[in-house]
């Protein structure tokens, strides 16, 4: 049985299914496409964005790339929690339209990563017209527990964000308008 279980690693039959990050927000564990991750970080104060959505925490500059932070609790009406230790910002790419933008969500942990077959995942079950559930790709059971897959691109492709540049233009009008403590 082990050399079973060690030759499906090497030849990659174990993993033919999709790869998910898991993630916890209030209790439930949610998945996202493993290849839509660039990067997970440790929550950081965010630069406001004026008339922004209250889900829009702001921005970051990751290595010159200005990456707006969404809270997914706020995106999904999940009563706030206050930023701790486990508070992290899974760093995804969405495809939109023709090209791709980088955007952070900002979750409660960060759980596993999983895989799983296309034959192990069940559609969202239907709540009429009044829920909208297109960004809910499916839901999977990982270990006993019930996982809801999300597809990011839908989920976070249709965001009403300005462009890069932009964004960048906003920061730097309002670094301009923060008052300079004088030096003594």
């Amino acid at each position: 049985m082990e050399n079973q279980a060690k030759e499906e690693l090497m030849t990659g039959t174990e993993h033919e299914g999709q790869q998910f990050l898991s993630f916890i927000m209030a209790d439930e564990e949610y998945g996202v496409d493993i290849l839509s991750v660039q990067e997970i970080r440790g929550w950081e104060p965010t630069t406001a964005i004026p008339n922004a959505p209250d889900h829009v925490k702001g921005v970051i500059n990751l290595r010159g790339t200005i990456v707006p932070i969404i809270d997914l609790r706020q995106r999904f009406r999940i009563a706030s929690l206050e930023y701790g230790p486990t508070t992290v910002v899974i760093v995804v790419k969405v495809r939109v339209e023709s090209s791709q933008k980088v955007i952070g969500i900002v979750v409660d942990a960060v759980s596993d990563v999983f895989s799983t077959n296309h034959s192990n995942i069940r559609s969202a079950p239907d709540f009429g017209h009044e829920a909208d559930l297109r960004f809910i790709k499916g839901l999977t059971n990982v270990n006993n527990k019930m996982v809801i897959l999300l597809d990011i691109n839908l989920l976070l492709g249709t965001e009403v964000l300005p462009e890069a540049a932009r964004l960048s233009q906003m920061i730097e009008t309002l670094d301009k308008a923060q008052p300079t403590e004088a030096i003594a």
